[in-house]
């Protein structure tokens, strides 16, 4: 319930916004249309509980053609309403409270989905073979579940963080080979991974992470390093 009222308090209070402006700038009588399409499709429901006065097609745009006001008895009625599902099945006698249980896996599944094509940019890949379709599929699923588990640390130890938000802290951070020639005409390679910043340092203590020690230095030989 707390949840929907600020949905809608934050999206009527943006539609409010959106009002004013319109009205500041003055346009012309079409242009209000336009832009008032676009702001009913982001407010949602709470475009209704709007009430919005147009002028005529030979009125100018201002104060007193162009008007809009809250409707007091629609918010008293969403606000009753906020919170409260209804939930239609073909399940007979079911208990109420397994039909919310499927109901919840059913979004975490449409969820995941949205993650797979969102977060992750999973996208089809046209096989010929079975296990190349099947290596596809677990590749994406051992994705999704490295995300999921990433989701679940984070919801315990730094909530109201995402893995998207995590990641993109993170990718901050690289790992680079430094090549140094020798006097034998070998090359000495330093893998070395960049030193986190302040905000990425409590990041990991957050989520009680430590990264590993650098790599151990590797040597190649002289053929090795002419060919690569």
């Amino acid at each position: 319930m707390h949840k929907e009222r600020a949905i809608r308090r934050r999206r009527l209070k943006r539609l409010w916004q959106q009002l004013g402006e319109l009205l500041r700038q003055k346009p012309t009588r079409d242009e209000p249309l336009l832009k008032l399409g676009a702001a009913k499709k982001e407010a949602g429901r709470a475009y209704s509980l709007v009430e919005i006065h147009l002028p005529g097609a030979d009125e100018l745009v201002n104060a007193q053609t162009f008007t809009f006001s809250l409707n007091r008895e629609k918010p008293r009625q969403v606000r009753r309403r906020e919170g409260r599902y209804l939930l239609r099945s073909n399940l007979c006698g079911e208990d109420p409270a397994k039909l919310w249980e499927y109901y919840i896996q059913l979004t975490e599944v449409e969820q995941a989905f949205k993650e797979l094509k969102s977060d992750l940019a999973v996208r089809p890949i046209f096989h010929q073979r079975d296990d190349r379709i099947e290596a596809h599929i677990f590749v994406a699923f051992l994705a999704y579940c490295l995300q999921d588990t990433l989701k679940q640390r984070l919801r315990a130890l730094a909530p109201g963080l995402t893995p998207r938000a995590a990641l993109g802290k993170f990718a901050a951070m690289q790992m680079v080979d430094v090549h140094l020639p020798t006097t034998d005409q070998s090359m000495l390679v330093l893998s070395r991974y960049t030193k986190p910043e302040k905000e990425q340092q409590l990041l990991l203590q957050q989520l009680r992470l430590q990264l590993p020690e650098q790599p151990p230095p590797r040597i190649t030989s002289a053929f090795s390093a002419q060919t690569a």
